[in-house]
């Protein structure tokens, strides 16, 4: 596989004064910088070399029924194709058997419980809003992220603006009636009548349009999630094919779902309550099963082919995968949602340029929210320390390598662990365990029996151990260190030497610092500055050097000027008011080593003002204004104030332009005087004051 070239940069000697004000900014500055998403970047114009680009395929309610697991009934040419140059994942496992929140685990790299989404009404950032998604992350990294097709559940995920470079597209979605409608449909219509269709020949048109960029594309299939409508043809396939349904007819029916659970009950073809269907019946669902998810091969078909027309196949790592595994029977179920083997268990397969190992299989247990960090693991960009996941990448370099010892899943109150050997589930009060090596259709419930109850103890134990305690000794790579692209000069941190480094670009036809160029748009300006503003106090790692006290002192004044710029040249978007706003934070966090009183704003003004100034210590803090006769005008009583700037408009002091009984004054030339009163008696002077002129223009 290839090594990106990093461009050498040299460093500048980090500060050895520390914050004073510590709390401040692991406080305000953190949390402003995280609210401040790399979402916010403006487009960027690069393609980056030695990066991969990315092709990202989910298919809503797809179980391992492929021809590539070994299902030789079925018709599933293009899938297989893609498993043969690849790595695909015999045992693969959601954390969640239900739409949305395993979606959400995959975009974020967090597990259900983590980030609060357990069903598919919830947004994640109403719960965790700074938290940063899959496409988020490889847009901060120089990435076109757009997203086709049902990428997310709810759209508020898939149109969330810190994911993606431009608005999602979604095929129209038409609302039918369950109860007048069969649960499939053989459609004498083309493959592009239908919503798959579409969203295949939306998915070739955005290649052909990207295909110069350095792109992150996902693809959301519908199909085979019910109805099971699909044109004829792919039907025909499947006319008279027998399928092994011996695990529907034998076996229990699960405790930990209701009796006979069956998602396809609303449909008007489907007999009303809790009966089991009839052997017909799910040999005719099973088909139609089939039939649906021909059709959506048919459509990742067309994709694949389109990639390599576009020569970009060996420049894409691809990813494939179901959202979750899917019951056609088992366990007296059908459909997902629920937290047995058949709903969790869901097909994956990854195809990264240049592995040695092609058409291999694997057996490693892995889990979706692996997708992320293996993601960034073969495109060389950082693995951010918060995932919940573990690269897959030494796995597909050696599939028969040691891994994880367990897989975690959940769903409401219910949690499971699968192992090699065994799954064990709790639900309530209820429990079940399955052994795989004697019972592979999961049939047997033996968690009841006498002599399984020390092996239950244990499994219980490892399932309240969680997933860090099933990660493998040997991980098999050392992750790549985390780089930001605001931190300009690579230190670690984001601070007052990056922002430097960017305004002393400005106009810069040839630039040492090739990061100084944030948006890569060619220009380096306000713009570029404030985008490394907005995340200053960033670190790489806790052994990172930090922002220091001192540098800000020393510029505060380049502070102010690049607030005055960005204020001039502000044009109302977030990167304007989220970097603003950090300017202002940093300059409000500063104890200057002298008081001063400065210039009001505007300057004249009609009819406010606001007058700026630096306090050195803590002060009673007045300002009278004068006429030029000497006669007072106002008197503003500012109080007690700490130590520190008071140059933004926020906290400069301010006049409404009227004198003490409420009238406008006239244009002209006023007098203004800061007096200070420190409160700290051991100061040389134990007052501060200085007069300034302002102007009045009506």
């Amino acid at each position: 596989m290839n090594k990106r070239s990093n461009t050498e940069v040299k460093e500048l000697p980090s500060t050895k004064r520390a914050f004073t004000r510590r709390d401040f900014l692991s406080t305000s500055l953190k949390a402003g910088a995280a609210a401040f998403t790399t979402s916010l970047l403006p487009k960027f114009h690069v393609n980056a070399d030695g990066q991969y680009n990315v092709l990202f395929i989910v298919v809503d309610d797809l179980r391992p029924l492929l021809g590539c697991y070994g299902h030789t009934e079925m018709h599933t040419p293009n899938i297989d194709r893609l498993a043969e140059r690849g790595t695909l994942f015999n045992r693969a496992y959601c954390q969640n058997p239900l739409c949305s929140p395993s979606r959400t685990s995959i975009f974020t790299g967090l597990r259900p419980k983590t980030i609060g989404v357990t069903d598919n009404r919830t947004f994640f950032r109403t719960a965790m809003p700074d938290v940063v998604t899959l496409p988020q992350h490889f847009k901060t990294h120089g990435y076109h992220t757009q997203s086709i097709g049902k990428v997310a559940h709810i759209p508020t995920l898939q149109d969330d603006q810190y994911s993606w470079s431009t608005p999602s597209w979604r095929p129209q979605w038409i609302p039918f009636d369950h109860e007048t409608t069969p649960s499939w449909q053989a459609l004498d219509v083309e493959d592009d009548a239908l919503r798959d269709g579409k969203t295949a020949k939306r998915a070739i048109e955005m290649l052909e349009q990207v295909k110069n960029q350095q792109f992150f594309l996902a693809v959301g299939f519908y199909k085979p999630h019910l109805p099971y409508n699909a044109p004829k043809q792919y039907f025909e396939l499947y006319e008279n094919t027998t399928f092994d349904l011996s695990a529907i007819s034998r076996g229990e029916t699960s405790e930990i779902t209701p009796p006979h659970w069956n998602e396809a009950r609303p449909f008007e073809d489907i007999p009303d309550g809790i009966a089991p269907l009839s052997y017909d019946k799910i040999l005719e669902l099973t088909r139609a099963y089939a039939a649906a998810t021909s059709y959506t091969d048919a459509q990742v078909g067309r994709v694949l082919n389109q990639l390599d027309a576009l020569g970009l196949t060996e420049n894409t790592v691809i990813v494939f995968c179901g959202d979750h595994g899917y019951n056609l029977g088992e366990n007296g179920t059908w459909g997902k949602n629920v937290i047995v083997e058949a709903s969790l268990r869901s097909p994956l397969i990854v195809s990264v340029p240049g592995q040695e190992l092609l058409g291999t299989q694997s057996d490693a247990l892995v889990e979706l929210v692996d997708i992320f960090p293996t993601l960034c693991d073969t495109c060389e960009i950082p693995i951010l320390p918060e995932l919940e996941g573990l690269s897959m990448l030494p796995v597909i370099e050696e599939p028969m390598r040691p891994w994880k010892t367990a897989a975690f899943s959940q769903r409401n109150y219910g949690a499971s662990i699968r192992t090699e050997r065994y799954r064990y589930t709790e639900f309530q009060k209820q429990r079940e365990l399955y052994d795989y090596s004697l019972d592979p259709n999961s049939d047997f419930n033996i968690a009841h029996l006498p002599e399984n109850e020390e092996l239950v103890e244990h499994l219980r134990e490892r399932l309240r151990a969680g997933w860090q305690e099933a990660l493998p000794e040997d991980q098999g790579r050392t992750p790549l260190p985390q780089t930001f692209p605001w931190d300009i000069n690579d230190d670690g941190i984001v601070d007052i030497q990056d922002l430097l480094l960017v305004s002393n670009s400005f106009g810069a036809e040839t630039l040492e610092y090739p990061k100084v160029d944030v948006n890569r748009d060619g220009n380096v300006d306000i713009v570029d500055l404030l985008l490394v503003a907005a995340h200053f106090g960033e670190s790489a790692s806790p052994t990172a050097p930090q922002a220091s006290t001192s540098g800000l002192q020393k510029h505060v004044d380049h502070i102010e000027e690049w607030l005055v710029q960005a204020r001039l040249a502000d044009n109302g978007s977030n990167v304007f008011r989220n970097g603003i706003a950090k300017l202002e934070l940093l300059i409000n966090s500063v104890i200057p080593e002298r008081s001063v009183l400065l210039p009001n704003y505007p300057n004249p003004f009609n009819p406010e003002t606001w007058i700026p100034y630096d306090l050195a210590a803590d002060a009673q803090v007045n300002i009278h204004i004068y006429d030029l006769k000497g006669q007072s005008v106002r008197h503003l009583k500012i109080g007690s104030q700490p130590a520190g700037t008071y140059r933004t408009q926020s906290r400069a002091a301010y006049w409404d332009g009227r004198n003490s009984v409420g009238e406008s004054v006239a244009s002209g030339t006023y007098l203004y005087t800061l007096t200070a009163d420190y409160r700290n008696r051991n100061l040389p002077n134990s007052q501060f004051r200085a007069t300034r002129r302002m102007v009045i223009v009506k």
